[in-house]
């Protein structure tokens, strides 16, 4: 599965040139491309994407390039974005993001 086959890539693209040059904000980024009107069924197939190596989690080093998970044109985050993003997802403190709390951030 590719991640157009779940969101529209017009709306991806936007959501990519919104965070160009500007800090990355997650919720505000799901928002744009359509995430937070799908139902949570979808968001974790979303997830599913992201989750480059299957382990159930989107671990720190996933989280750097999870743009690219949108789509190839997507940039890295920074460290700094990368550790926001974290902290605000991982509600459990295990220093990486599962499926449940991808998609209470998500919903926030």
């Amino acid at each position: 599965m590719v991640m157009t086959d779940l969101l529209k890539a017009e709306e991806i693209k936007k959501g990519l040139d919104a965070f160009v040059g500007t800090t990355f904000e997650p919720k505000k980024f799901f928002e744009m491309v359509g995430m937070k009107a799908m139902s949570a069924e979808n968001v974790k197939k979303v997830f599913q994407v992201l989750d480059v190596d299957g382990s159930g989690f989107i671990e720190e080093e996933e989280l750097k390039f999870v743009l690219k998970g949108f789509s190839k044109d997507g940039r890295d985050l920074t460290d700094a974005e990368t550790k926001a993003f974290l902290q605000a997802a991982d509600k459990d403190g295990d220093g990486k993001i599962g499926i449940d709390e991808f998609e209470a951030l998500v919903h926030e």
